[in-house]
Formats: C-alpha cells, structure tokens, sequence
C-alpha cells in the first residue's frame, strides 16, 4: 500500500487566470475538469505520471494570501536561462517578492495573486526534473517530516539532516518534495498536495493508514466530496484523491 504526489492544489480567485499564467510559466497546457476548476500539465501528458506533478488551480471564495508553507522552486539550466525566465515571468505578471531571503543566489517571486515562488539558479541535482525543480514545504522538523512522507508514499529518501530533507519518485523522474526547517511556520495552506491510490488500492484503507502514521482528517468546508481532506504531523492539510 502507498501513494503517490500526483499535484499541487492553488486555492485562487480566478483558476482560469491564474491557471494561465502558470502554463505559460512552465510551458505546459490547460484544460478543465469542470467550472472553477484549470488543470496545468505537460503537453501531452498522460495523468498520472512520475515524470511531471502537475498543477491544480481552484476557485474559492475570498483566499487569502500570506506567506504559507508551500511553494514550488522552478528549475534552470544556465545563468542565461535564468535571467531570461525571470524577465518573461515579469512580463507575464510575476513580480520580485521579499520574504527575508537576504542575498542569495536565486530569485523569489510571486505570482499574480501573490503566491511565493523561487526561480532557482542553476543547480546539477535538477539538471532532470522538468520545469518545476522541487515542492517545497516549510515545516519544524524536516527529519520527523520525511519519516511521515517516507511512509506515506513510494517516494524514495534521498537527503535529511535536521535542516533539510528531500523525497523523489522511486522512478528517479520529476520534481523533489522537500521539506525545509523553517522559524515561525504559518497555519495558512493556500497551496496543499494531493495524493493517488494506485489502481486496485483502496482509499479508504490507504486514509486509514496515513492515520496510524499521524495524520489527522480535516474538515475545511470541503462537504461530500470524493476526496479525503488529511492534515499531517505539522497540521499541512493534503488530500487523498479517489483511485485512477
């Protein structure tokens, strides 16, 4: 029994808008599974697949945005690269953010809703990971972390220490999930991960696993809905999607 990250969640005002921008930040395309709900993933692609985590973006009433504890880091190939992508996500309406990085080599950025990202320098370790390098999620203890995730999913551990750990697919394809110790973690998800059953796997048995390993279920309004709302260890809400 496991799982696997199949997509990141943005809660937006405008999932057509916002769904926009990132496909064109990441070179992918859109479609829709329904009113107020933009799908962003590779050209092509065939849901699910290691090789991408793909992008959800739905509409709610009133997000908020604060500096919360998911973002995702984008990958680049050269310093060339890297300039040019921070100048076309300007003219698409990003925009230079200021979280307290101080002087790094990377760029943070926010999205035309607000929404933190970073545009990182090159770096060999995502020489293969597509455009999006890593999902990162700020926590208290990144080695408690990676233990839950660990054996939540079928990810593989590559790095912890008490600072920083990072997970990929057993595949060895697509972004990292990282998980980097942060001070003052905020309670406020706008972004969460949604998980996949394999096919033949049961949800509910797979809901009643993530329990014995510490997660929580979690009502944030979503009603009678097919997926299972959880919150792990650190209160980060996620949801198990019916199987494939």
């Amino acid at each position: 029994m496991a799982l696997r990250l199949v997509q990141v969640n943005f809660k937006a005002r405008d999932d057509s808008a916002l769904g926009r921008f990132w496909a064109e930040a990441l070179g992918w395309g859109v479609s829709s599974e329904g009113p107020g709900v933009t799908n962003v993933e590779p050209v092509g692609f065939v849901w699910p697949d290691p090789a991408a985590v793909c992008v959800d973006v739905v509409t709610v009433p009133d997000p908020e945005t604060v500096k919360y504890r998911v973002h995702i880091d984008l990958a680049t190939t050269s310093a060339a690269h890297h300039a040019e992508l921070v100048a076309r996500l300007k003219e698409l309406g990003a925009t230079p953010a200021d979280v307290g990085q101080g002087d790094v080599p990377w760029t943070v950025m926010a999205d035309p809703e607000g929404n933190v990202f970073c545009v990182l320098e090159p770096r060999e370790i995502y020489r293969d990971t597509g455009p999006i390098a890593a999902v990162v999620v700020d926590c208290a203890d990144p080695r408690a972390m990676a233990r839950f995730w660990g054996e939540a999913m079928d990810w593989t551990l590559h790095e912890v220490t008490d600072d920083h750990a990072m997970l990929r697919s057993a595949k060895g394809v697509g972004p990292y999930l990282e998980f980097l110790r942060t001070p003052d973690v905020t309670v406020w998800n706008r972004v969460h991960l949604d998980l996949l059953p394999y096919r033949g796997e049961d949800q509910a048995a797979e809901v009643a696993r993530l329990q014995a390993l510490g997660a929580t279920l979690a009502d944030v309004g979503q009603g009678d809905v097919p997926w299972k709302v959880l919150a792990d260890p650190e209160g980060n809400e996620f949801c198990v999607l019916g199987p494939a």
